[in-house]
């Protein structure tokens, strides 16, 4: 839990409890749960009540403070009493997001939209900037770009593709596993390769991703879950949010926020080289008209 939780600032210690939730040790997530569900309440216990309440060891609770790069329990509540003292729309609104039997279509609208603020402003408190410049400076370095997803996350790699390819980019979008592997094992030193999984735990992907990087290409991963194997196998590590609730399942939250990594990467490549991009994308317009 360390590489990943590296000086968790105050502001994003609840965000960042729901990004790692999936990977931590069956005890620590029992915590993660608590905490992430009463975080006022917790700021009020001692290390023996939380030890009783979450229904785990003292012992259990000062691994996952330590973990998290806290010094201690006490260090963890000072900071989480601060964080949830500051003023805090997407905590004010989450549970005006679930959806119940008197909701009728306007209320449902609005909740949506409450939803997928939420859950961007999540993902723009989980991103890791300097990555997202740093695989944009990559990507106007390197000569060819695949996006390799599988399912609901191979829709974002083919909108990722359409997008790059407007503004003259060598890029192409793999979805069939097969195709993936065969595309991955013929990768070099001068590809970059993204492997686009919410979990991040998707086999596909990740064995896509194995694959190009023993081909000596550089490894993107767009993700949730920054510990998870698609992120550990990965130069880079782009995260993408996930806060949402019963309205929406794991459908249109996950596919907006990954879009919205996705835009920032793109609106970063317009930035950095604008005449070549506003050429290209002139010459992919007419060639459509």
């Amino acid at each position: 839990m360390n590489a990943a939780t590296d000086a968790i600032q105050v502001g994003k210690i609840l965000d960042t409890l729901g990004s790692l939730r999936d990977s931590l040790t069956p005890s620590a997530r029992r915590i993660a749960d608590y905490v992430l569900a009463q975080p006022q309440y917790v700021t009020e216990l001692s290390i023996a009540e939380l030890s009783q309440q979450a229904k785990v060891g003292e012992a259990s609770i000062i691994r996952f403070c330590k973990g998290l790069n806290f010094k201690g329990f006490q260090d963890l509540k000072m900071k989480l009493a601060i964080e949830v003292a500051t003023p805090n729309d997407t905590e004010k609104h989450m549970l005006d997001t679930e959806l119940t039997p008197e909701d009728n279509a306007e209320h449902i609208g609005r909740k949506l939209q409450q939803t997928i603020s939420n859950v961007l402003g999540e993902t723009l408190n989980l991103l890791d900037f300097s990555e997202l410049e740093a695989v944009a400076s990559a990507f106007q370095q390197q000569k060819r770009i695949y996006f390799f997803g599988v399912g609901s996350s191979g829709i974002t790699a083919e909108d990722a593709k359409n997008k790059l390819m407007r503004i003259g980019f060598d890029v192409d979008a793999l979805t069939n596993n097969h195709f993936m592997y065969m595309k991955a094992a013929l990768l070099t030193a001068d590809d970059i390769a993204i492997g686009i999984s919410h979990s991040g735990t998707s086999k596909e992907t990740i064995k896509a991703l194995e694959l190009a990087k023993e081909c000596g290409a550089m490894t993107v991963a767009l993700t949730h879950n920054p510990l998870s194997p698609l992120a550990t196998l990965s130069d880079y590590v782009l995260i993408n949010g996930n806060r949402q609730g019963q309205l929406q399942g794991d459908s249109i939250g996950t596919k907006i926020t990954q879009l919205f990594v996705l835009d920032i990467l793109y609106t970063l490549l317009v930035r950095d080289n604008p005449d070549y991009t506003r050429q290209q994308k002139y010459k992919t317009t007419q060639a459509l008209d």
